[in-house]
């Protein structure tokens, strides 16, 4: 079984190949979690995976939640995570090694893609070009293809890119995300809004409603971007950050100008 997360499609991507790849069945976490779906069994030979993006270089807060209320009939024998990135990790490895460790399991394996950029709620931070938006992928589909048999074997390995500072990262800025960056009171609409609810559609955590024919945030965001980068006309923001930087999202494999 693999469980995952994904906001603007690139972990969800991931997650389809293993599963498609592996023979293994999907379930979406926030799903999940929304219906309050804990309890799992698995075959005795199953291999339990998790597939998510990288945010300030940790796995996101509701996976790790989501982990530590997992409940499985048994101890499994092959557990394994798969991450994706824009350019590093930090101590991702650490950080989900400990989560599974608290729950009695040993992690066997884990490696990370590199995926084309989709947070740019910041100054500094902005998309790739669509030629590196296609490089990524073309790696990352490689990658997999690389490290499938690998899984199937249940074989043992670790694939990370690190990359600098990465206590810093992991221990110290990644907090700071958790507490204040994922705010999205900042979130707002330009008179360029039709109205069309697409954002209340792909919003994974269901945080979005539809007043006045406006989108409300409602506090209970994880800062995947996908409202921003699925709107139709471009017409959602966040605050200044976001303003001219253009949407991506992996259904389109392009950055859209």
């Amino acid at each position: 079984m693999i469980f995952y997360f994904s906001g603007c499609g690139n972990s969800k991507h991931v997650a389809e190949t293993l599963a498609q790849g592996l023979g293994d069945t999907l379930a979406f976490i926030p799903e999940a979690a929304r219906n309050n779906r804990y309890d799992y069994t698995l075959a005795d030979d199953e291999r339990l995976g998790f597939v998510f993006p990288i945010y300030s270089w940790a796995p996101p807060q509701l996976v790790l939640d989501f982990v530590k209320k997992l409940k499985l009939a048994s101890k499994p024998n092959y557990v394994y995570f798969t991450c994706t990135c824009g350019d590093n990790c930090g101590h991702t490895e650490k950080v989900f090694r400990k989560a599974v460790e608290e729950k009695g399991w040993e992690l066997s394996s884990c490696f990370c893609v590199k995926m084309p950029e989709t947070y740019i709620a910041m100054g500094g931070f902005k998309l790739d070009t669509e030629e590196n938006a296609k490089r990524k992928i073309s790696e990352a589909d490689a990658t997999l293809a690389r490290l499938l048999p690998r899984l199937a074997n249940k074989e043992r390995f670790s694939e990370m890119i690190v990359g600098g500072f990465a206590w810093l990262k992991t221990y110290l800025i990644n907090p700071g995300f958790n507490r204040s960056a994922t705010d999205d009171r900042k979130y707002r609409t330009t008179e360029k809004c039709i109205g069309c609810g697409k954002c209340v559609d792909v919003c994974p955590l269901q945080n979005i409603t539809l007043e006045e024919g406006r989108p409300k945030w409602n506090g209970h965001c994880t800062m995947c971007m996908a409202c921003y980068h699925h709107c139709p006309v471009n017409a959602i923001q966040y605050g200044k950050a976001t303003e001219g930087k253009g949407q991506y999202t992996y259904a389109k494999i392009k950055v859209k100008n």
